[in-house]
């Protein structure tokens, strides 16, 4: 499975990166697939550089601020508008119930039929499996103050190079303050995925809302997981600081995600 950080910034944009959107691609032993964990402001012009978006094959929603979902709007106009029509079925999308409405509501257009022509919305149920090619997607609820926010674990069985069959797990935190529903997602996770927006001392005092480096390497040292990449950090965040933090509370190689890096998990 390779990871490509589309784009890492936390909570907005910021000059080297978009917000939140990760691309997983993995083969099943016919075809590859590739699907896309957010797709957050400013995301969907540099997924460009990695896909054509006629490729993408799912798209998975951890949360419904704006920058972990907002270019699903521009997204339905390359799929609407496209000239000549757009070359494949629907883009399946799973997020939180209101994500059909939010998104509709976003752009403008009535509800019915809203974005439903462009993509094929389904709910996420918490702690249910979906399998989509070489692909299992499970949500798992974390703490983060919207109706409904998950970190997603990912399972990939694929054939490696030499044909064997081989399994491997990504976690991607979402946006979570410290909880039991992070630790089962990124249990003996092979790459967390998990986000440090605040600092130590600096953010003590709001609750629920976000990591640090620290709450983030605790997070990864309890559930076992085997690499940590810390990420979503915000322009005021430092990269630096937050990673000191991890490194203490987690034994395991702890770096911080750039947008356009690869990653083999």
């Amino acid at each position: 499975m390779k990871l490509t950080i589309v784009g890492c910034t936390g909570s907005f944009p910021g000059p080297s990166s978009p917000a939140s959107c990760y691309l997983l691609t993995a083969h099943d032993g016919e075809r590859q697939w590739k699907i896309v964990m957010d797709l957050g402001s400013g995301a969907l012009g540099a997924i460009q550089r990695y896909t054509d978006l006629e490729d993408i094959d799912a798209i998975f929603l951890t949360h419904l601020h704006p920058d972990h979902c907002m270019d699903l709007c521009g997204l339905h106009v390359a799929v609407r508008w496209k000239p000549g029509g757009w070359g494949r079925d629907r883009i399946p999308v799973w997020g939180p119930a209101a994500t059909a409405d939010r998104m509709a509501t976003a752009y403008g257009l009535e509800l019915d039929p809203g974005m439903h022509e462009e993509f094929d919305f389904s709910n996420w149920s918490e702690r249910q499996s979906v399998q989509l090619g070489p692909f299992t997607v499970t949500p798992y609820a974390v703490n983060h103050p919207v109706e409904e926010a998950y970190a997603l674990r990912v399972e990939v069985t694929e054939p490696d190079k030499d044909g064997k069959v081989v399994s491997r797990i990504l976690t991607y935190s979402g946006d979570t303050d410290s909880c039991q529903g992070l630790e089962d997602a990124a249990r003996d996770a092979d790459l967390f995925l998990c986000e440090a927006a605040f600092e130590e001392g600096r953010d003590d005092d709001i609750k629920d809302v976000h990591l640090t480096g620290k709450r983030a390497g605790q997070a990864a040292a309890a559930a076992g997981a085997r690499r940590l990449l810390l990420t979503h950090i915000p322009v005021w965040t430092s990269q630096t600081k937050v990673m000191a933090e991890a490194r203490p509370e987690f034994a395991g190689d702890v770096a911080v995600a750039v947008a356009g890096v690869h990653y083999t998990v």
